[in-house]
């Protein structure tokens, strides 16, 4: 599978918990260790997680390895790795706190949905 479908897949899982402000960051040439991040959030501890459980979900049905999986009993900020595409899943205080696409201004972005950043 390569990285665009392993990404619409995390998008797709991201979009069927209702995540919020999704976006998808082209790492190629910019980051050695990953293709795309995608990055939402959730407005509560329960739909972090549950979002974060969705794209977890989404990669074992399809034959994905989650090489690791960290901050979910926090549920402040999961970060969901993939390999080629690492998911960041932000409560939205979190989100605006760390705000990681102001980080990687340079890396092209793409929208989903109802996404304001």
């Amino acid at each position: 599978m390569n990285s665009d479908q392993l990404l619409n897949i995390a998008v797709e899982a991201t979009e069927s918990k209702k995540a919020e402000d999704i976006i998808s960051l082209k790492m190629q040439g910019i980051s050695d260790m990953t293709d795309y991040f995608v990055i939402c959030h959730g407005n509560n501890e329960r739909q972090v997680q549950s979002i974060a459980r969705a794209v977890k979900e989404a990669a074992n049905e399809a034959d994905i390895e989650v090489k690791r999986m960290e901050g979910f009993n926090e549920a402040r900020w999961i970060l969901i790795d993939l390999a080629d595409v690492v998911i960041h899943v932000f409560h939205k205080d979190e989100r605006d706190y760390y705000n990681i696409e102001k980080l990687y201004q340079d890396a092209p972005l793409e929208t989903y949905g109802q996404a304001v950043y």
